[in-house]
């Protein structure tokens, strides 16, 4: 993957290139950021830079039979991780040695693709997917082998917050004291669930969200998109170039999300007194329950972030609303209902649920919960 095909992020990219120029780089490196703003294909290409020795700040001068084996990710010191579960073909001990097919197809589609699409791909969209201790023995062997190219070997973990107790302890010595010339690439969304003893032990990059300037650029050049749309959809991906794909070609799942929180909101406002409206939420709370628990804290993700601009809206500060409803429901008339005497309480209830849902709570009675406790925000006034 070449350096030139990433969208934005120049000041990382140099600082890779240089590092390696250099002969400084880190045994261990903790990439965080939203998939949307090029993590996964920034680690790609540094790994590709790194093993091909290729120079002159982009990927290009080493031996070109090693590129070539970047291109559909086959190269024999690449080495990949990534949350898995059981599915219709693997039935027992998962690990991503038995879904490298998938990956790679994943990963040439959409290298920017969020975890949620990945599970969906495999068809585990209603499971967890997690990096278990099977998985970490796994990595073990595979660095236990001698460099292919007798030079540099690249583990990537995708989304490293996955790993749980007992990997993460089972690859924390490997992590500090790696092979020669071995290097850990961690990419995580959420830095605070991976354990302390594992982040101290690496170097750790965080990659802002992308530019309105730069999606727009990559929407035009990528997916011919014209001038006009491609800035409109650019504002409204908030940094996020998963995003903008997403809104530019219908098929993301934020229509759906809208069309359940709107229902939502409204049922929880009329609920105040009123028993049908109470009755209607438990309903709602079971519909929700039904789905996946992946799609359950997504879902959340979402509503935290409706909220968020929402009260952004109220307080005038127009410029940082890129949120436009697809329905027919008037954002601005919403808006007053969020305000700073009740945002704090709605968003620390949203995340509560979508932690205990995690944690394989009950979610229809998490669900219900929350909604009655929304009844009451949304009728607090404004201090």
């Amino acid at each position: 993957m070449q350096f030139s095909s990433i969208i934005g992020q120049e000041f990382i990219k140099n600082h890779l290139t240089t590092s390696a120029t250099g002969n400084r780089v880190a045994h261990a490196q903790l990439f965080i950021g939203k998939s949307g703003s090029g993590v996964l294909p920034m680690a790609i290409a540094f790994a590709q830079y790194l093993i091909c020795n290729n120079g002159g700040g982009e990927n290009e001068g080493g031996p070109v039979a090693c590129n070539v084996k970047f291109k559909n990710l086959s190269h024999p010191d690449l080495h990949f991780a990534f949350p898995v579960a059981t599915n219709e073909n693997v039935k027992k001990h998962p690990v991503s040695a038995n879904f490298l097919k998938e990956w790679r197809d994943f990963v040439a589609k959409n290298a920017y693709a969020s975890l949620y699409e990945w599970h969906q791909h495999i068809g585990i969209e209603k499971k967890q997917g997690q990096i278990g201790v099977d998985e970490a023995l796994d990595v073990v062997k595979s660095l236990s082998l001698k460099s292919y190219e007798g030079g540099y070997k690249v583990m990537i973990i995708w989304m490293a917050e996955k790993m749980n107790t007992a990997a993460s302890n089972k690859l924390l010595k490997l992590i500090e004291e790696p092979p020669n010339k071995t290097v850990f690439i961690l990419i995580a969304e959420d830095e605070d669930r991976i354990i302390d003893t594992i982040k101290s032990r690496c170097q750790v990059l965080q990659f802002p969200p992308l530019g309105e300037a730069a999606i727009e650029e990559a929407l035009k050049t990528n997916e011919n998109c014209d001038a006009d749309l491609a800035k409109k959809t650019a504002h409204q991906a908030n940094g996020d170039y998963n995003k903008a794909l997403q809104i530019l070609n219908h098929d993301g799942e934020d229509e759906e999300f809208e069309t359940w929180f709107i229902a939502w909101v409204r049922t929880a406002f009329k609920a105040k007194g009123n028993k049908k409206s109470i009755l209607d939420l438990m309903s709602w709370s079971e519909q929700i329950a039904s789905k996946g628990r992946e799609t359950q804290k997504k879902f959340l993700d979402y509503c935290v972030d409706f909220f968020r601009q929402a009260l952004l809206l109220n307080y005038k500060a127009e410029t940082l609303v890129y949120l436009k409803p697809q329905t027919q429901f008037d954002l601005a008339k919403f808006a007053p209902f969020v305000h700073g005497n009740n945002i704090e309480d709605i968003v620390k209830e949203l995340q509560d649920a979508a932690y205990h849902i995690e944690r394989n709570g009950n979610a229809k009675i998490i669900l219900t919960d929350l909604s009655i406790k929304l009844t009451r925000l949304l009728h607090r006034q404004a201090a």
